[in-house]
């Protein structure tokens, strides 16, 4: 091999030695990001989870204590159905009205793009803002709500302090922060939608609710599969809005998973039990995403 050839080969081998480092440069700032906020809180978390720790005094390992405390906690199960019951009222409500508004906004109609931006404004600001946005429309003594049924002569109604009232009003709220979001996906879905099966309808004489059936709603599957999954681990997840708008009451009413986590930790300074709920919650929410990725797959064989 002359001197030449060698050179070239030396070359080419920095190259390509480049192109195969290149690719994981640009995620190495994603991947630190990633691993210190995600990766080592939840390992941290698990860890925590074997121990009794009070976040003060050195922390003891317990073993699997943590988690038989919890099989036997009945307020624990309670507040896990209270959750359960809560994000089958409102995933369904969120798919139906994100749908719903999406398939409005999907076709050309005058200031689409400003309405879009009205539906989508909700979901632009915090929970917490949101909660006490609503806690000013549903609040008993204050309230707007209340103000005008007093103006019309009807007697106010204990919108936060009653158990029916409490729950309709985090739900209400639920559903207006995120219906917009939601909405962003389905719009997306539907413009992925290849007009031909459209124009064939048209020409076999397909109405509106039959194309909506037939075409749509079926080629919508992945997506509609995506939202659910979203809005349920959502669901499970909600904590800040019910806390600023409810505070959790009445009694425990409102109260779900995730709050009853941070009040175990925080409140009665039970970090390593908190820590082996968060791990049980963490548990379910994969369950629940995993049959909903089989589902996923099976839509698409």
């Amino acid at each position: 091999m002359s001197e030449g050839q060698r050179l070239n080969r030396n070359t080419l081998a920095k190259q390509n030695r480049k192109l195969v480092i290149a690719p994981y440069l640009f995620i190495l700032p994603n991947l630190l990001i990633f691993g210190t906020f995600i990766v080592f809180p939840s390992l941290l978390g698990l860890y925590y989870s074997f121990h009794v720790y009070d976040g003060l005094n050195p922390m003891k390992f317990n073993g699997l204590d943590n988690y038989i405390k919890i099989i036997g906690d009945r307020e624990f199960w309670s507040t896990i159905g209270r959750t359960g019951i809560y994000a089958a009222i409102v995933v369904p409500l969120i798919y139906a009205a994100a749908l719903g508004i999406a398939l409005l906004l999907a076709r050309e109609i005058r200031m689409r793009g400003f309405f879009r931006a009205v539906f989508y404004w909700p979901t632009m600001i915090s929970y917490i803002i949101v909660g006490l946005t609503w806690k000013w429309i549903f609040g008993d003594s204050f309230g707007i709500l209340n103000h005008l049924l007093t103006v019309v002569g009807v007697e106010p109604v204990g919108f936060l302090t009653s158990s029916f009232w409490a729950n309709t009003a985090v739900i209400i709220a639920t559903v207006w922060s995120r219906a917009g979001f939601f909405m962003v996906i389905f719009i997306a879905g539907l413009q992925a939608i290849p007009t031909d099966y459209y124009e064939a309808a048209r020409l076999d004489g397909a109405t509106g609710i039959k194309v909506f059936r037939y075409i749509t709603l079926p080629l919508l599957k992945p997506t509609s599969l995506l939202v659910v999954m979203l809005t349920l681990i959502d669901a499970f997840k909600a904590f800040p809005l019910m806390f600023a708008l409810t505070g959790g009451g009445p009694g425990k009413d409102t109260t779900y998973i995730v709050q009853y986590i941070y009040e175990i930790g925080f409140n009665r300074q039970e970090l390593g039990l908190a820590s082996a709920m968060s791990v049980m919650l963490f548990i379910l929410i994969g369950g629940f995403s995993a049959l909903q990725f089989r589902l996923s797959k099976g839509g698409a064989t």
